[in-house]
């Protein structure tokens, strides 16, 4: 079955959009939040782990299915949990984040929020990261979404001085007409908020918060200058634990992410679709509330917003495993495109090439590598004007390296409308350069 580089590959044999079982004890933790935070966990229902767990006085919470492609990742949710497993009995898994306590700068005190400016580094031998954190603190919010469907909670980081906030979709797509969204800042201060603009493909969104003031928005920096092995820290809303900062470096860059959203299970948190990000990698601690924070570089510059993770699964006991290291962030750069694009007019716009894809493999010397091999070529699209041609196997973007087809999804994903890039194709076993203009996706 082929995919387009608008479609995920979810449902092939290779990307199972349906759980299977685990092929090993997968690593506990404590799932949703426990009656107290740090309380030992509750015990799991005998019948699934896709069913709802029931908590005293947190009865709405819900579970989310999501299918994983390619590299397996979990929304890393406020309000849902993700199970599925690859076929490497590698399990995504994302759990309902608790309340939110009284919002804190990680100490048990409000933060002061003395802005959010770059922070010198003036040891190089080591990052100093208190004054990073508590720079950047006051830029990040903890999220919580209430309707008749549930609740949820995440995080988000502030934009500017009129409250916009950044998040992802899937933190507050279930808010519905009713529902009501409240944003709490890190010095205790909460404020309702309305939704601005959503963009299922990208899993972004922006919010309002309606009369805040004295913000603190957040220094963006640039993910295209990140650096594998770079140090970074995840500030966010775990587990309901607001103002909660972690950190670790960047693992790998530019790692094809596949999530698809399956809201039968989840009315709280409403559909996402499906998601290809070309992430940004981390070894930091990404927890269950992280999705919508702020991922920052050593100097507090936002780099990316924490999305997904791996992690390793459920039996049928329905027990879970959390952060294993693996976790995954949108960079900045994609989500400041898509946030300004929301600002402006409510949507966004994405770029399309217009071909069927599989994957595949081709000669490289006397080695083979994986490609993205056209299955499809649609008429009257930019790949047909430029001369790609079935059975071309792609192996590169702009010089960036293409593994498979959701590689070469993720990579197109990434650019603007309008866009130039120039594709590596190997056709009849030469390589050669063939540019392409993306044009805007068209409606379904």
């Amino acid at each position: 079955m082929s995919q387009t580089t608008e479609q995920s590959a979810a449902g092939t044999p290779e990307h199972p959009s349906e759980p299977q079982t685990a092929a090993f004890e997968p690593v506990q933790w404590f799932g949703t939040e426990p009656a107290t935070p740090y309380g030992p966990p509750p015990a799991p229902p005998a019948d699934s782990a896709f069913t709802r767990r029931d908590r005293g006085d947190r009865p709405r919470r819900r579970y989310l299915d999501m299918a994983l492609s390619a590299v397996v990742a979990a929304v890393v949710a406020a309000g849902t949990t993700a199970v599925v497993v690859s076929n490497d009995g590698v399990q995504t898994t994302a759990a309902t984040a608790g309340a939110a306590t009284s919002a804190n700068n990680g100490s048990g005190n409000p933060a002061a929020g003395t802005g959010s400016g770059p922070v010198e580094q003036t040891a190089r031998a080591g990052v100093s990261w208190t004054p990073v954190a508590a720079a950047v603190e006051p830029s990040v919010v903890a999220i919580s979404v209430s309707s008749q469907a549930g609740e949820a909670q995440g995080s988000g980081v502030v934009l500017d001085d009129t409250g916009r906030v950044l998040t992802n979709n899937h933190v507050v797509s279930g808010v519905g007409s009713n529902g009501q969204l409240t944003v709490t800042l890190s010095d205790g201060r909460a404020y309702s908020a309305t939704v601005v603009g959503t963009d299922p493909s990208t899993d972004l969104a922006v919010i309002v918060m309606k009369g805040a003031d004295k913000l603190t928005p957040a220094t963006l920096g640039d993910s295209d200058a990140v650096k594998v092995g770079s140090p970074v820290m995840a500030v966010g809303n775990p587990l309901g634990l607001a103002g909660t900062v972690t950190t670790g470096i960047v693992s790998a860059l530019d790692r094809p992410v596949t999530t698809t959203n399956e809201s039968a299970q989840t009315p709280a948190a409403g559909d996402s679709g499906t998601v290809v990000t070309n992430a940004i990698q981390t070894d930091a601690a990404v927890n269950p509330g992280n999705s919508g924070g702020a991922l920052v570089d050593d100097t507090g510059r936002v780099i990316g917003i924490p999305s997904s993770i791996a992690s390793l699964g459920s039996t049928g006991g329905g027990s879970q495993s959390g952060s294993i290291g693996l976790g995954f962030s949108i960079p900045i750069n994609e989500a400041k495109s898509i946030a300004d694009q929301l600002i402006a007019g409510g949507t966004a716009e994405h770029p399309y090439l217009g071909v069927g894809l599989k994957d595949g493999s081709v000669k490289d010397g006397t080695a083979s590598r994986t490609a993205a091999v056209v299955a499809t070529v649609s008429a009257g699209t930019p790949a047909a004007a430029a001369g790609l041609e079935v059975g071309d196997a792609v192996t590169g973007v702009d010089g960036e390296a293409v593994n498979g087809s959701e590689s070469l999804v993720a990579q197109i994903r990434e650019r603007s409308v309008g866009a130039k890039v120039d594709l590596t194709v190997v056709r009849s076993g030469s390589s050669q350069q063939i540019s392409v203009t993306l044009t805007k996706r068209p409606a379904a």
